[in-house]
């Protein structure tokens, strides 16, 4: 397949165009609400003076770093704020290819796609590591893959597409080969907030040189247009990564930035549980309904995206469009993750039509 051209839009595009109504289970863009706090931000962002309107600081507001910076537990000269957690993925990646030109990034399969994308673009090689029948990934598969020309391991975790949660043991394990290797993990965590085993755990408790931690707010307050991230470097490798933010960006928007300060600081620790319930409920809504369907699929720990596999029906590109005109459903193929699960189709559980879209593919799968 061409990672290069991710298929995300193109299925929108085409479930859009549909002649039939669809229920939309493509992407990841929370249907649920904002934290208040985040709205009120942008409402008193609209009334300040003219200056604040200007350029912010090119690595970011100096308080949403602090701030940042005192949850994590890190030095707030580590900390860059990006262009959501897609720059802060390539900000991450670039820096490890820059310490090693046109090494191997290695990857899991499946793999979310814009991350061979980026190895691509970048220069780097793609190496792929399976990951287990749980979505879970042994570091001694990664071990084996790793060479003298390692540039990078990118990993997510809680995971997507197969909602795996590493343990700390994998995540340890990880840092470790990087360590050996004189590479550099990527640990894209943007779905923290969305960790349905209370498992999940940072690569930041890890004290290492050796690891850059992505995140976003798009998920963690349902914001994915707010597109305001950040990236948690080793001051080693900080200083050359804020340059390239600086060459490619300038900077990230100033109100996104002042409304996601006030969610951080604002927001109660019930809204996040109270999206995780959520998550909880349609999973086994539409899991239960995958099981009269005669269908196999995952169970996430994490994240809100299940994978399905219905018996004489690949995933791919085709039947994913037949889903769409015949089903009134729309998933994203399995081929577009890799190889792994090209047999399986992927719903993304954000829409409160959770149960007519399970409805609707048990009855055409009848």
């Amino acid at each position: 397949m061409e990672y290069e051209t991710p298929l995300f839009f193109h299925v929108m595009s085409y479930a859009s165009d549909a002649d039939r109504d669809v229920v939309d289970m493509v992407s990841g863009n929370p249907d649920w609400e904002p934290p208040e706090a985040l709205r009120d931000g942008l409402r008193e962002y609209a009334d300040f003076d003219a200056d604040r309107f200007q350029y912010a600081p090119s690595e970011g507001l100096a308080h949403l770093r602090e701030e940042i910076a005192d949850r994590r537990g890190v030095d707030p000269a580590q900390v860059v704020v990006t262009n959501g957690g897609g720059e802060a993925n390539y900000l991450a990646m670039a820096r490890a290819l820059e310490r090693r030109p046109g090494g191997d990034v290695i990857l899991t399969d499946p793999v979310y796609p814009y991350y061979p994308g980026k190895t691509t673009m970048l220069g780097g090689e793609q190496v792929f590591v399976p990951a287990e029948a749980d979505g879970q990934l042994d570091p001694e598969r990664v071990r084996e893959a790793a060479s003298d020309d390692l540039a990078a391991i990118v990993v997510n975790s809680p995971n997507n597409p197969t909602g795996a949660v590493y343990p700390r043991e994998t995540v340890e394990e990880l840092v470790a080969v990087a360590e050996a290797y004189d590479a550099v993990l990527v640990s894209d965590e943007v779905y923290d907030h969305y960790d349905l085993s209370g498992s999940f755990v940072s690569a930041l408790s890890v004290d290492s040189d050796h690891r850059v931690v992505t995140n976003s707010f798009s998920k963690t307050f349902a914001a994915t247009g707010l597109r305001v991230g950040y990236a948690v470097f080793p001051h080693d490798l900080v200083e050359d990564a804020k340059s390239r933010h600086m060459l490619v960006n300038v900077a990230t928007t100033r109100p996104g930035q002042h409304a996601a300060y006030r969610a951080l600081r604002e927001t109660d620790p019930a809204y996040h549980e109270a999206n995780r319930e959520l998550l909880r409920e349609r999973v086994d809504a539409f899991t239960s309904a995958l099981d009269d369907a005669g269908a196999e699929y995952t169970v996430p720990e994490g994240a809100f995206y299940v994978l399905a596999r219905f018996d004489g029906f690949p995933g791919t590109l085709e039947n994913v469009e037949r889903l769409v005109d015949e089903a009134g459903v729309a998933g994203m193929p399995g081929e577009a993750f890799g190889t792994a699960y090209d047999d399986w189709l992927r719903f993304a559980l954000v829409t409160p039509r959770v149960e007519a879209a399970a409805d609707r593919l048990a009855a055409y799968f009848d």
